[in-house]
């Protein structure tokens, strides 16, 4: 194992693109309603098993029939889902995509037993004893963990970057919240936080990137990432920054779009790749994930995310 994926784990209901959004009483037909694999934790590990990468994935499902679909799409080559967690009386966490054509992803949720989710001490154990060498620590969806909200998660930070594992965290806001007072006790314990610009917004006050990125380094964080869908992504750390375009897709959903992002970023950190490297193969990701409806359907295997890259130039200029 070289990256464990901890977080929020879903089931997905989405429907194909309809035209609008329904008025009261009406029905709108749509080609398909799929059930689906959803959460970040769960889409980056999976993403991550197609690019060939070890992973183990750590969150809570319920005891229901929804919880065990999650638990069965998981069960791939390459994850380990030993450390997965049940909590009685639950469902999983639950979302409805509603996809309109020609309009961003719209959710309706409840999360379940992502809300039970622990790190417990055999986690901790897991991140003291792994083996030396590269290896990532992912937490995906905070602020829809709220046993997670305390200053257990800060020591678990610690632990895990003392022990040489690279931190990752992502978020996915949930209610109106104090965020910024929520997160701002692991900024110093993150290596890179990736928020996507309406997040950072929310979570800072800021409108600009540029500022949101500087009160993220100002508490701590080693580096922040800011996606903003179609103009691209930001990077920035206290010894660089740049920013990118997107690679050219056929978009059809943007559901997942941010987790394969991280996922192959993850996956080059692992090889070694430079951060500019990093991000591009996290941009080639995330638009082979837009490619379908369901949030893992479309991502590439490695060599096909080798050969879009290849076949594709992404600059990375400041």
């Amino acid at each position: 194992m070289t990256c464990l994926c901890s977080g929020i784990l879903f089931a997905d209901i989405a429907c194909s693109p309809i035209t609008h959004i329904p008025s009261e009483g009406e029905l709108i037909p749509t080609e398909k309603i799929e059930l689906n694999l959803g959460g970040c934790a769960a889409n980056v590990a999976v993403d991550l098993s197609r690019l060939g990468v070890d992973v183990m994935l750590s969150g809570c499902v319920g005891d229901d029939a929804l919880s065990d679909f999650v638990i069965r799409a998981v069960s791939q080559p390459k994850i380990d889902i030993t450390q997965l967690q049940k909590s009685a009386g639950q469902c999983p966490g639950t979302a409805m995509h509603i996809n309109v054509q020609g309009q961003d992803r719209r959710f309706i949720c409840t999360t379940g037993a992502n809300d039970d989710y622990v790190f417990n001490d055999e986690l901790f154990q897991l991140v003291e004893t792994a083996k030396p060498g590269r290896k990532v620590f992912y937490l995906g969806g905070f602020f829809m963990l709220r046993t997670l909200e305390s200053d257990r998660t800060v020591q678990f930070l610690k632990t895990a970057r003392k022990c040489g594992w690279t931190t990752i965290l992502d978020v996915v806001l949930y209610g109106d919240r104090p965020y910024w007072e929520i997160l701002q006790p692991l900024l110093p314990h993150t290596d890179i936080f990736m928020p996507n610009e309406q997040e950072g917004e929310t979570i800072t006050g800021e409108r600009n990137p540029h500022d949101q990125a500087k009160k993220f380094l100002e508490a701590g964080v080693g580096a922040a990432i800011i996606t903003r869908g179609e103009l691209g992504s930001l990077y920035f750390s206290g010894k660089e920054q740049f920013q990118t375009g997107v690679y050219p897709t056929n978009y059809v959903s943007g559901a997942g779009a941010g987790d394969a992002f991280v996922a192959g970023l993850i996956a080059a950190l692992l090889e070694g790749k430079e951060h500019c490297d990093a991000v591009r193969w996290g941009s080639a990701l995330g638009a082979s994930c837009v490619r379908e409806v369901s949030t893992t359907g479309g991502i590439f295997s490695r060599n096909e995310l080798l050969d879009f890259i290849g076949k594709h130039k992404l600059e990375c200029g400041c």
